[in-house]
């Protein structure tokens, strides 16, 4: 058994469902500890977060990550308890093993080599590991982040450990991701009996035009790195249960993944001015839960792809598509910010698995990584 997977097997076992941590993350400083490591635990209400550092000097690499895991959802569903690492045809089962303890495992074994054959290394390496990444997100990194800048401690790289992978562990890797907007969205009208329609005002009818205007809208073209922006209504409620009260209101929950084409108070706009065109009467409350970012070809995303090729051989591809991950907290300090980890095909679902073999080549592209930006000759 790799020193990967056997670490990644403890961290699954320890049900570290958002915002508890479970202990993992003070197995993950004791092996830190042995290579020179200095940590300390962040915690902030409910969430416990982990900075550990080795080295005092820039350039500053951060791999982070997250030991908080979804629910599970049906246990019986389960082929194998989801907290009980299982190994089934080349793959390990269990809660967290894409998402994402198998990359956090590497992370760690991947330091451990590396500071084994360069104890001497230039610059400094830290790990920043939070238990509030599935949830809210508000005690988690963006709390660790501010408490940083307070220090005065200024990250340069940042590798994020979030399933990046498509089909082949490293076949593609995160340079950037969309911006995510919220809105809720409540109609009013008047209530009344669907036989006297003329004595009532019914919300969804009213609404219906704008909505469909909406979802017909191109926000914009998108560019060579994002995608066009999109909308989407997640959620749309309305009635009282029974078939002849025509409701009061409606409500419906919708999202932007937008561009760095636009801007989250563009979008707003827009969307105000067709709800009033429609002369809508209504209650709008937006939340912007990530702003876009990308990180060009430069050093970070250079030795990225170097790294891969000489682990793998293979090209990858750069994308910036899927939902926000907790780069979005590090990329406006001015960090360059790559996501790289397992294939994704299973995260969040029952029987969430993550191939053997791909974490130690994963483990083997962080080394190669740390080589490539913290020494003068790295090792082939």
């Amino acid at each position: 058994m790799s020193d990967t997977l056997e670490l990644t097997r403890e961290l699954i076992r320890r049900p570290s469902i958002t915002p508890d941590d479970a202990g993992c993350q003070d197995l993950l400083q004791g092996r830190l500890d042995a290579i020179g490591f200095t940590g300390a635990t962040l915690r902030f209400g409910e969430v416990t977060n982990l900075w550990s550092r080795r080295g005092d000097d820039g350039p500053l690499l951060v791999f982070l990550g997250h030991t908080d895991v979804v629910p599970t959802g049906p246990e019986a569903r389960w082929q194998s308890p989801p907290f009980q690492p299982t190994e089934r045809d080349g793959l390990l089962y269990g809660r967290g093993s894409a998402d994402m303890k198998g990359s956090v495992a590497a992370f760690v074994t991947a330091c451990e080599r590396f500071v084994a054959r360069h104890p001497n290394h230039r610059g400094s390496i830290a790990l920043l590991i939070t238990s509030d990444e599935e949830g809210p997100a508000v005690d988690g990194t963006v709390r660790v982040v501010e408490e940083l800048q307070r220090r005065n401690i200024r990250i340069d790289w940042c590798l994020v450990g979030e399933p990046s992978s498509e089909s082949i562990v490293a076949d593609t890797v995160k340079h950037g991701r969309r911006g995510s907007l919220n809105g809720r969205l409540r109609v009013r009208g008047v209530q009344g009996h669907v036989a006297y329609p003329h004595k009532a005002r019914n919300p969804i009818h009213q609404a219906m035009p704008a909505l469909v205007e909406l979802s017909a809208r191109q926000w914009d073209q998108g560019n060579a790195s994002f995608p066009p922006t999109t909308f989407q209504i997640s959620n749309l409620n309305a009635g009282t249960g029974a078939t002849n009260v025509i409701p009061g209101e409606v409500e419906l929950l919708f999202n932007f993944r937008f561009s760095t084409e636009s801007t989250a108070e563009s979008l707003q706009q827009q969307v105000e001015a067709v709800l009033d065109a429609h002369g809508l009467e209504y209650d709008l409350a937006w939340t912007l839960s990530a702003q876009p970012f990308l990180t060009e070809a430069g050093t970070l995303v250079d030795a990225t792809r170097a790294a891969i090729h000489d682990i793998t051989g293979r090209d990858t591809a750069l994308s910036t598509a899927g939902g926000t991950s907790d780069g979005r907290f590090i990329a406006p300090t001015g960090a360059q910010v790559v996501e790289l980890g397992p294939v994704n095909a299973s995260i969040h679902q029952i029987d969430e698995h993550v191939d053997i073999a791909g974490l130690d080549t994963l483990s083997r592209i962080y080394e190669r990584v740390l080589e490539r930006l913290l020494t003068d000759q790295p090792r082939r």
